[in-house]
């Protein structure tokens, strides 16, 4: 401040060329022109329409009262075509209402949470492990290298049945847990909602490895009495995307049965299903499957619009049962030595990755802009037309979701879909969370990803939610939640 009135440039060369002006083709970021591309295409109608609607607006507002009048008199030297083009919009309009598909309100949903007894930390993984006696040194370096690169945290629970030395399964213990998963979820539930369990009519529960007589949907109708008229479905064997299925099945179901509540309980049970052998591509369910559950409450009540927590927009199912190597990439069989497991290939993310894509190819005409569609399809177009070794186009689907579910299978699987969706680490840190927190609850996890969302305070009224998840079958199956409030 003090040299400033003899600044020590003024003897600077006056012919000294001016700062060039900023590059803005290599400072504007590619994003912020896409953004704006997305927003004039998904408004393009509405730009259209002003000149029409102001042009409109302007003749409006030079019609006088004998302009009017004659107006109505034309309408009444025409008032059987009036009345006839009246009486179709209402008959229009009611046979719309009567054959819409019923709108359907996830009211709330509760996530089971095992008491802190079963929590299991590696070591002690570990060390039971070695107690047992089953393993040799092979298969115990095998689970722990895979231990360290699961993504699984200190805080995961397994059944009481697992946490005896030696391990005591049985039939009686596995009834046990998924008692005391399902009912645990199930009270939670009907406590936060006020739900008389009477007021049910439908009940849906999947769990793909345990599947007792009676059936677990039969242990909830008689520990809470639900009525004698409940639809009650029981799904087994379809792997960890099943709660998604379940969805669609409940939602079907609400679309026949009028003003009325359905449950979907998603659970796995671990018990008597862990792996007592040393076949290697059966060792690794062990070591990322862990105890959990979740119980969801559906309306097509009207009246619960006000207070539920999400609409159901969408549910897309694949299934690439038909080939082969999907159906047995993940199978349920015995070893050499008579132990009975799953069997996890090593295809498996090459087969993931290919019903990731037949399923979003169904999904992305649903839930993206049009701008994102007609970029794919223009791109599509030139590799077939021009240059067939042109990159596809990957749709951004953050551009139609806020917040995505992606069922905690393991952290490659997660990895996976952050990279091939090109996803941030926000976007993925619900999925890597629970499998931190819960491990891979299977069709469950992508339950208590949604209630890590809500617990970070990130849903707001209008977010779009997709829930992804992969299973035994091979199967990629999504359903699109929007937040209600």
């Amino acid at each position: 401040m003090a040299t400033a009135s003899h600044p020590p440039s003024a003897t600077v060369d006056h012919h000294q060329p001016p700062p060039m002006l900023t590059d803005f083709q290599a400072t504007v970021k590619l994003k912020y022109v896409k953004l704006g591309y997305h927003y004039l295409i998904t408004h393009l109608l509405t730009l259209s329409l002003l000149p029409l609607i102001a042009i409109t607006a302007v003749h409006a507002t030079q019609l006088n009262l004998d302009d009017v009048n004659n107006l109505y008199a034309h309408l009444q030297y025409h008032l059987f075509a009036v009345i006839g083009v009246i009486c179709s919009a209402v008959i229009g309009f009611t046979t719309y209402r009567l054959t819409r598909p019923r709108p359907v309100y996830l009211v709330d949903y509760s996530c089971y949470r095992p008491p802190d007894h079963l929590k299991v930390k590696y070591q002690v993984f570990m060390e039971h492990s070695r107690l047992h006696g089953a393993f040799n040194e092979s298969s115990l370096e095998f689970q722990r290298k895979i231990l360290e690169r699961s993504g699984l945290g200190e805080e995961t629970y397994l059944p009481a049945a697992l946490h005896e030395i030696p391990a005591a399964p049985s039939m009686a213990a596995a009834r046990e847990e998924a008692e005391e998963v399902m009912f645990g979820a199930l009270d939670n539930l009907f406590k936060s909602t006020g739900i008389n369990p009477k007021d049910i009519g439908i009940l849906v529960v999947n769990c793909s490895l345990f599947n007792p007589t009676p059936s677990l949907s039969s242990m909830i109708v008689n520990r809470y009495k639900l009525r004698g008229n409940i639809r009650t479905f029981n799904l087994s064997g379809m792997g960890c995307s099943a709660g998604v299925i379940a969805v669609d099945l409940a939602k079907d179901m609400l679309q026949v049965h009028r003003n009325t509540y359905a449950v979907v309980v998603s659970t796995e049970n671990i018990t008597q299903n862990w792996y007592f052998g040393n076949k290697k591509s059966m060792l690794i369910p062990n070591c990322l499957f862990r105890v959990g559950g979740a119980a969801v409450l559906l309306s097509n009540k009207s009246a619960d619009k006000r207070r539920a927590k999400y609409k159901l927009l969408h549910v897309v199912r694949t299934h690439c049962g038909s080939d082969d190597t999907a159906f047995n990439c993940v199978y349920q069989e015995q070893d050499a030595a008579g132990k009975t497991g799953v069997s996890l290939s090593k295809d498996l993310m090459a087969i993931a990755g290919g019903a990731l894509k037949a399923n979003i190819t169904t999904l992305g005409p649903l839930v993206l802009p049009i701008s994102e569609q007609l970029l794919f399809f223009a791109t599509l177009i030139a590799r077939k037309l021009a240059n067939t070794k042109m990159k596809p186009y990957i749709p951004d689907f953050k551009l139609a979701f806020d917040h995505f579910c992606i069922h905690a299978g393991g952290r490659a699987v997660i990895d996976e879909m952050e990279k091939n969706l090109q996803l941030t680490a926000e976007h993925v840190e619900p999925s890597r969370m629970t499998l931190n927190r819960f491990g891979n609850t299977s069709s469950s996890s992508i339950w208590y990803e949604l209630a890590y969302t809500e617990a970070k305070g990130r849903m707001r009224k209008g977010n779009r939610v997709w829930q992804i998840a992969f299973g035994s079958g091979l199967k990629c199956n999504s359903a699109v939640w929007e937040a209600l409030s």
